[in-house]
Parts: C-alpha cells; structure tokens; sequence
C-alpha cells in the first residue's frame, strides 16, 4: 500500500467511522471504486485506533469523569450509586455482546461479510431504520416533548439495548454510530446523548478489535517498513479526521437531524447497486 493509499483511507476511515456512514462499507467501497486491493479487515481495525484516540481527546472529560465515578464506586462498594459509576458501568456491559459475538464470528466478519452487495443492503437497512427514529424525534417535537438529555441521563435499558444494536456493526454497511444512536433514539435519548454514549461505548470495542488483530495479523500488516509506515500515517490521518468529525458532528445532532445522512445512505446504496449491476 502505498502512503497516498493510506492517506486515503485514514481520510475515510476518520470521517466515517462517526458519521453514521459506515466506516467499514468506505474503506471497502474506495479501494473497490479506485482499483486498488482490499486493504482486509486487519487494516481497517488497525487504523481504528487513530479515530479510538480522537474519541479520548473529544471526549476527555466525560471519560475522566466515567472512570472517577467508576474506581468511587469500587471503593464505596456501591457501584451504581452515583450517574457516572452507572453510565460507566454501562459501557462495560454494552460492550460484552460485541466482543463475544465479534469473536465467535471473526473469520466471517474477516472474509464472506466483506461483500459490495451486502453493503449495499445494510446501507437501505440502517437508512430506513434512521428514518424511523427521525420520525419519533418529529412526534416527540410536536407532543412539546423532547428525549432525554446529558450523559447521566442514559439509562439501564439504553446502555444495554444499544450495545445489543451494536453487535450489528460487524456487518459491513450498517455504521456502529448509525445503529446505536438509532437504538438510543428509540429508548427515548436525544440524538446528541445517544451520539455521546455511543462513541463512549466504542472505546472498548474498538480497543479490542484493534489490537487484537494488530497481534494475530502482525507478519501481514507490520511485515516491512513500508507496511508499517503506511499504517501508521492512516492511523495518525485517523485521529486528526476523526476528532473533526467528532466534534462537527456532536454540534451538528444538537441543531439538526439524521435525514442528510439517510439520503446519502440511500444515494450511495444505489450507486453501488447500479455499479453491480452494470458489472462494475
């Protein structure tokens, strides 16, 4: 691979990663569209930790405050006793169903998942389910009412649904933001707090999968010099992208709503199919 190759897909791997896109459909869709080889399921882990950091620095005081409520909690034996100590809790057991269902499945995920045509259907899929949730947010808004706001307010029920909807994300096309903040949604969050706990909630995952399969495909992604600095400038390009992305997109979900999104879903959903079709 070579840098402007990695250049590339750390681009699309920052900007989509939180853009609920799907940041595993792009990095399959570009080196498709351009020719290129597929850069595997290793590479696009890898390169997640680019964007996992640009969470820690966006994010970085809910996180310090997750993890002082967390160790209070430990120390007062009363784990669920303070808002902090129990979203952080939550993201604990919102990430069990992914680990485990993410490592039952790997070499699935690794390789027959890894189709154009089933990106294609996820993308309609996870269009029409953002749809559904705008639509409670625009039933909310007409009944005066609004979804719960803040990162305290996540509740039992949404730190659990929305790590079950997480699992999902394995399949590429189905956007692991895009799935959890519509769960969120639908278990009464606003979209901005179901965007902030989903990207908490990615921090475990995203560790794991990163390194688990930087150790199991070491030789393959790190086996010469060239391998590793093209990974390592995707991953930096990663954490820069990605923090913008952040950052624009909390601000923009405060404002605005999921539509532009499932538009784009639909459109690139399309294309794709008129691609295949046309024996692309």
């Amino acid at each position: 691979m070579s840098i402007v190759q990695a250049v590339i897909l750390g681009i699309v791997q920052g900007l989509t990663e939180f853009l609920p896109i799907s940041s595993t459909a792009h990095l399959l869709i570009v080196p498709w569209f351009f020719g290129w080889n597929d850069p595997g399921a290793a590479f696009s882990a890898v390169i997640q930790t680019g964007t996992l950091l640009a969470v820690f620095v966006a994010l970085r005081k809910d996180i310090l405050s997750l993890l002082a409520g967390f160790f209070q909690g430990l120390r007062s034996r009363k784990p669920f006793a303070t808002a902090h100590s129990r979203v952080a809790w939550l993201v604990i057991f919102g990430t069990i169903p992914i680990v485990v269902v993410g490592f039952t499945a790997r070499d699935l995920v690794r390789g027959e998942a890894r189709q154009i045509e089933l990106v294609a259907v996820m993308m309609v899929v996870i269009a029409v389910a953002m749809a559904a949730a705008e639509l409670i947010c625009q039933r909310r808004a007409a009944q005066g009412t609004a979804g719960r706001d803040g990162i305290e307010a996540v509740s039992l029920r949404d730190g659990l649904t929305m790590g079950l909807a997480q699992v999902f994300a394995l399949i590429p096309g189905t956007s692991r933001s895009g799935v959890t903040i519509v769960s969120g949604v639908f278990t009464g969050l606003d979209r901005a707090t179901a965007a902030r706990f989903s990207f908490l909630l990615s921090l475990p995952a995203i560790s794991a999968a990163a390194l688990l399969e930087a150790w199991q495909q070491r030789e393959a992604i790190f086996g010469t010099p060239e391998d590793a600095t093209a990974i390592a400038v995707g991953t930096l390009t990663a954490l820069v992208v990605g923090y913008a992305a952040i950052r624009w997109l909390l601000a923009m979900l405060t404002r605005h709503t999921l539509w532009p999104f499932v538009i784009y879903r639909l459109l690139l959903a399309a294309g794709l199919t008129a691609m295949l079709m046309a024996g692309g």
